[in-house]
């Protein structure tokens, strides 16, 4: 390194903040005496002087962080010689720096800025110490350098931890602040004072929205006249300064001397944290009147009573919160604003503080002479320095507001804000309640769930379908009367318990009479609608049994009367129990399926009408399983529908298809595009979009190669919501259709607004052509519709030659049946259709 490497070196060190200023002097001197030598050229002595005399360890490196020289302080500190270190990158020579350590220091002296890192030093023996390391960069003769000063903080690490344990042990509390105000120690006496747990964030319990702070005369400060703020501001010490902390959610107050005291960053007058020292002068301020006026603005009252004579003495505040005209002057004055069981309460909790001492905390309700009541909690405790005579003292607080507020809340999660019945959550603790009460025998559930309700939701939208909601309800509940208790349990079911223990057809007579509240139409907007009931009863026998248990009968048996027709109610049966244990073995299975292999998919094509050629297949669930067999899809996928988990069946169901999608190309199959079947409830429970565009990356599928079937049903509900994700599926280049189309709700409305390319006709409407002039006729309509909005037909359940000519002289394009072939597996669509083939 040449002169003038070293005459930036010595700059560098020199202006480091934290160099005394005995070293600062000699480096100086050293910097003269090399500057005069380099200009002699008979005098040139070697930076080692410069090297030999820092008494720090540095180490110069190249930008790639190999070591190029260092001095004795530095091979000391490695203890290598200097052979194993010269050449070697700094991560092998200290192997507690990362291996790309060198990247930030980099990027941060190119940036012209020094860089500064607290890391542990290796020595060659594994012996750890910890030092300070200053990065800079030094440019000569166009050649960059990294010369790194290194520090030993042993000594400064040590003294930190004395002075914590210092701060520890004195009595007055600390605080300390960073330059940004945020608390970064709290030592054990403050927590002590200001009522800290050991498991509290400090930083968040000493947030300024916290506290109301103000001074002797009651005037609450600002954040600028807070003691460590002026500190840090002004960089002055803050003289003790009596102040009220006011905690507003823990409601407590106390008086407290503060001193604020800055500390500067070394070597510089820029403020970097705030130590503040707190004394604790509660025990001062008790008895004046500015403290009255602090508990007036805390809305805290103070009260001191004598029992002897029985004394009692009130402050102002606690005198205006109990708003009496006549002044409380002894205990017993003060119990007769309560009422009994309140005065009871408070009798025996003030004996209990005077014969052992015990604190006095409780909240009673007080009368004021102006007729209204005033929720009050009284704290208080037996005043130790009185020997001769008990003295309780305490303070008296108004918590009206709170009690309401927690009222409020407690009625809203209990009720139905939409109508007013009780909630969900509310009816199972009560029906809980019941069934575990030995001297309510005989409690029946009654299950409502509303017919149609649905159909007339989708049609006029939530806000006719909640007001038709809340009219059922006033229904039900009229119906119901005093004989039972009304729950909506959720969607459009309601929930009604009764006893039977005084009148055993109890259950049965007010099914019929909910039955029978629905025969008036109801009148939404200007249209009537008809909607009836289907009621399951459940009635507990006296045995043990979970709320959950006799509501699921209670819905078993529900379902049995919709199965029957609807607009009726059932009773649960054993033969319904028997249905009821089946679908739960079905259910238990079921949610084993996936993990244990027990789901396939197989494939019906999907066929040009005209051509005969295979245009994609529709992928189709299977379910074997080992103790039940072979079980229908109708068998399953309903109840996986109401269980929720068809949403887990649905999408290995899309990852499936996706992979055998995968495969089929590999094998050149000619099979355009796989359908994948999508429900309701798994486009609403899950980011689809986000699914499918995994799926499709996984398996290097282009978006053309999938389509999504949905029911009518996404067309109407969360509208929004669809519509972004149906472009979205779009942009992926995914084709969207409508399943069985013509069965539901018929939204043409949106068919045009949403980005889907086809429909699919059910083939309840296909098994009836070309016979059924209605079919035909629904047929054609599909089609007329489908043809105008430019979307594509398929018709699904095409079993003979009759049926494909019919709809083809309609214009569907696309067809599906046994006319063409069943449901295959893969190999049998990869033996049928590897090669090009047509379908005749």
């Amino acid at each position: 390194m040449s002169d003038a490497a070293a005459l930036a070196l010595l700059d560098r060190v020199i202006g480091e903040a934290d160099v005394t200023e005995q070293d600062r002097e000699t480096l100086a001197a050293l910097r003269t005496r090399i500057a005069d030598d380099a200009a002699l050229p008979e005098a040139r002595p070697s930076y080692r002087e410069l090297f030999q005399a820092m008494p720090d360890p540095v180490t110069v490196l190249d930008y790639e962080g190999n070591v190029v020289d260092l001095n004795d302080a530095a091979l000391a500190s490695f203890d290598r010689t200097r052979e194993q270190i010269i050449g070697r990158p700094i991560h092998q020579v200290n192997p507690d720096l990362p291996r790309e350590h060198m990247v930030p220091v980099r990027e941060a002296l190119d940036r012209r800025e020094n860089y500064l890192i607290e890391v542990t030093n290796r020595r060659a023996d594994g012996t750890r110490f910890p030092v300070e390391v200053h990065s800079s960069r030094v440019d000569v003769d166009g050649q960059s350098w990294i010369v790194g000063v290194a520090r030993d903080l042993t000594t400064r690490r040590g003294g930190e931890l004395r002075y914590r344990e210092l701060m520890e042990l004195v009595d007055k509390g600390i605080l300390i602040r960073d330059a940004d105000d945020r608390v970064v120690h709290a030592n054990a006496a403050a927590m002590r004072m200001f009522g800290i747990g050991a498991g509290d964030a400090v930083d968040a319990v000493f947030r300024r929205e916290q506290w109301l702070v103000i001074d002797e005369n009651g005037r609450e400060l600002r954040d600028d006249e807070l003691p460590p703020v002026v500190a840090r501001c002004t960089g002055g010490v803050v003289e003790s300064t009596v102040l009220g902390y006011y905690h507003r959610e823990r409601r407590r107050l106390i008086w407290v001397s503060v001193t604020a005291v800055p500390q500067f960053a070394p070597g510089t007058d820029r403020v970097q944290q705030v130590m503040t020292l707190f004394s604790d002068v509660t025990a001062l301020k008790r008895d004046s009147a500015l403290f009255d006026r602090a508990q007036a603005l805390a809305h805290i009252g103070g009260w001191e009573w004598e029992p002897g004579p029985d004394r009692l003495y009130l402050t102002d505040e606690a005198r205006r919160i109990l708003g009496r005209d006549e002044p409380l002057e002894s205990m017993e004055a003060l119990l007769g604003v309560l009422g009994d069981s309140d005065r009871r309460s408070l009798r025996a909790a003030l004996d209990g503080a005077i014969a052992s001492g015990e604190h006095v905390d409780l909240e009673v309700l007080a009368s004021r002479d102006d007729g209204h009541s005033v929720w009050i909690r009284l704290i208080g405790e037996n005043d130790a320095r009185q020997v001769l005579q008990a003295r309780l003292t305490g303070t008296l607080q108004d918590v009206t507001e709170r009690r309401q507020d927690e009222e409020t809340l407690r009625v809203q999660a209990r009720t139905d804000p939409l109508t007013t019945l009780l909630n969900r959550d509310a009816l199972l603790s009560e029906l809980q309640v019941r069934l575990a009460d030995p001297t309510q025998s005989g409690v029946a559930v009654l299950y409502i769930d509303l017919d149609r309700f649905k159909v007339v939701n989708d049609l006029l939208g939530h806000g006719a379908g909640d007001g038709l909601l809340a009219a059922a309800a006033k229904r039900i509940q009229h119906a119901v009367g005093s004989e039972g208790l009304t729950a909506r349990f959720g969607g459009d079911e309601f929930i009604v318990i009764c006893h039977t223990a005084d009148d055993a057809e109890r259950p049965q007579r007010l099914a019929q009479a909910i039955v029978d509240a629905f025969d008036a139409s109801f009148r939404v907007h200007t249209e009537d609608f008809n909607i009836t009931a289907s009621i399951g009863i459940a009635v507990a026998d006296g045995g043990p049994v979970s709320a959950e248990a006799l509501i699921q009968s209670a819905d078993a048996a529900m379902f049995d009367s919709k199965r029957r027709g609807r607009n009726g109610w059932q009773l649960f049966t054993a033969r319904l129990a028997e249905k009821q244990q089946h679908r739960l073995e079905l259910e238990n299975k079921m949610r084993r399926a996936i993990e244990h292999g027990e789901f396939r998919l197989v494939y019906q094509p999907q066929v040009d009408l005209n051509t005969g050629r295979v245009i994609g297949a529709e992928a189709l669930i299977r379910w074997k399983n080992s103790t039940l067999g072979e079980i229908r899809p109708d068998r399953f996928i309903d109840h996986a529908e109401t269980t929720g988990d068809i949403v887990g069946i649905g999408g290995w169901a899309l990852r499936e298809a996706c992979r055998q999608m995968r495969e089929w190309i590999d094998a050149g199959v000619d099979v355009p595009r796989v359908a994948v079947n999508v429900s309701y409830r798994q486009f609403l429970a899950e980011d689809l979009v986000g699914i499918v565009r995994d799926a499709l990356a996984e398996y290097e599928l282009p978006g053309p190669a999938l389509e999504l079937e949905f029911t009518e049903r996404v067309l109407i509900e969360d509208v929004p919501d669809t519509l972004r994700a149906f472009h979205e599926l779009r942009q992926l280049g995914v084709a969207l259709s409508i399943d069985d189309f013509g069965e539901g709700y018929s939204a043409l409305n949106y068919l045009r607004r949403l980005p889907i390319h086809g429909v699919k006709i059910s083939k309840l409407f296909v098994q009836g052509v070309p016979e059924n002039a209605s079919d035909v006729a629904v047929c054609r309509a599909v089609a007329g519709i489908a043809q105008s909005l430019g979307l594509d037909v398929v018709a699904e359940g095409v079993e003979n030659d009759a049926q494909r000519e019919c709809l083809r002289s309609m214009g569907i394009g696309v067809g599906q049946g046994y006319l063409f072939a069943p449901a295959l597996q893969p190999d049998e669509i990869e033996a049928r259709y590897g090669p090009l083939v047509e379908t005749r």
